[in-house]
């Protein structure tokens, strides 16, 4: 495969807004990706009304086993401090720059170009390559499991996720989300002494928040679980009304996330929530609360359960991207198994391993300042190498 190319692509989706719960363009120029590169088969799939998605096929003679690379489209929010149009692709030296390159544009234009680089080669397949170009994997994976109900399964699979190539990972965190509404009682500033203010509610249910104690329960993850209250907004009735700030505000939302090894369960992470939310009940007449989940879709948030994932680091296809990894550059990555931290981010794989898919990760990444902006363009090309490899080992050989 050519370099320019690897990084010609990338750019192109840098360039194609795919927001989560708004993909719309970047799913378009898949299409028409798959399109102009003759793949067999191109099945969008409608995963929520008026969301869409795309696979691409190239199929086997079905004597062989299949592969699948998967990546998600859908893409972080952008943060504030941008100097330059996020959208617009920029090149520094070894560093690509761009909206979504980090997690994980970078990551499918390296699957893309493998799989390009394997159908260029002419070699008739023995098995499917699957390339699963999916959405929703920031909302808990609603599109791979969409994928999955269709009916879409390989043998292995292979996740591009910002992980850098060095490791190969094989155990990650489950994640859950969930809401805490706290509901006051709000009237002018000049009666505030009436109100309930929410907001300041909500101060308890934080600080408690940081108090709560989970064990660990897995040695391959001993930080885990851990927890953030990552989102927060209160105004004046459950549409958070800002247009009033001289009004005590009687609504308030946190959006909490929650990364579990395994040994838990979704149901008695929740009772624990909900029994830290009584005990401040109890100890205050005025705090009324909703514990919400699934969280309300308008905030974007969750929507899918994504369980903890574990693959054993001696599963074949490790053996074969490992392998790969070394034919591309000389050594065999410095960690296989459980990485941390980057086994505590949540991804598609805990669905494909429930689905009984041998997978793994491994994909670019870029330097620590400002990781989530750039990627490593080495680290993405030997990325698509080792892929192209990889899966080019799978789908021609027998099974």
């Amino acid at each position: 495969m050519k370099k320019q190319e690897v990084i010609d692509l990338a750019c192109d989706l840098i360039r194609q807004p795919s927001l989560t719960n708004k993909e719309g363009p970047a799913v378009d120029y898949m299409i028409d990706w798959y399109e102009d590169n003759d793949f067999d088969e191109i099945h969008v799939q409608e995963v929520q009304p008026g969301r869409r998605q795309v696979i691409g096929i190239m199929k086997g003679d079905g004597s062989g086993k299949s592969m699948m690379f998967n990546g998600h489209l859908d893409i972080d929010p952008i943060t504030a401090d941008w100097e330059w149009d996020p959208y617009e692709p920029k090149i520094d030296g070894n560093r690509l720059w761009g909206a979504g390159i980090h997690n994980m544009k970078s990551g499918d234009a390296a699957f893309l170009m493998a799989a390009l680089a394997i159908k260029r080669t002419g070699k008739k397949l023995k098995g499917d390559l699957v390339c699963a170009t999916v959405v929703g994997e920031l909302q808990g994976g609603v599109g791979t499991v969409h994928m999955l109900e269709e009916g879409i399964k390989t043998d292995y699979a292979i996740v591009p996720e910002p992980y850098s190539v060095d490791n190969i990972l094989t155990k990650c965190v489950g994640v859950h989300d969930l809401a805490i509404n706290v509901i006051g009682e709000s009237h002018h500033i000049s009666r505030m002494e009436e109100a309930v203010d929410a907001i300041k509610k909500m101060r308890k249910v934080l600080d408690r928040i940081d108090k709560m104690e989970f064990e660990a329960r897995d040695p391959d993850l001993p930080g885990a679980p851990r927890w953030v209250a990552g989102s927060i907004i209160g105004g004046r009735n459950r549409d958070y009304d800002l247009a009033g700030p001289y009004n005590i505000p009687d609504f308030c939302t946190t959006i909490v996330d929650f990364r579990y090894p395994p040994g838990y369960t979704i149901e008695e992470i929740n009772q624990r929530f909900i029994d830290m939310l009584e005990e401040i009940a109890a100890e205050d007449p005025e705090f009324k609360y909703e514990f919400e989940y699934p969280v309300n879709p308008k905030f974007r948030v969750g929507g899918m359960v994504m369980p903890p994932m574990g693959v054993s680091p001696d599963a074949e296809v490790v053996k074969i991207l490992k392998e790969n990894h070394k034919t591309v550059t000389g050594e065999y990555p410095k960690k296989i198994g459980a990485v941390i931290p980057r086994s505590y981010c949540g991804n598609d794989t805990a669905h494909l391993a429930q689905a009984g898919i041998e997978c793994c990760l491994y994909g670019p990444r870029g330097y620590p300042d400002d990781v989530e902006k750039h990627v490593r363009i080495d680290e993405m090309i030997t990325c698509s190498k080792a892929m192209a490899l990889s899966g080019y080992q799978v789908v021609t050989g027998e099974k």
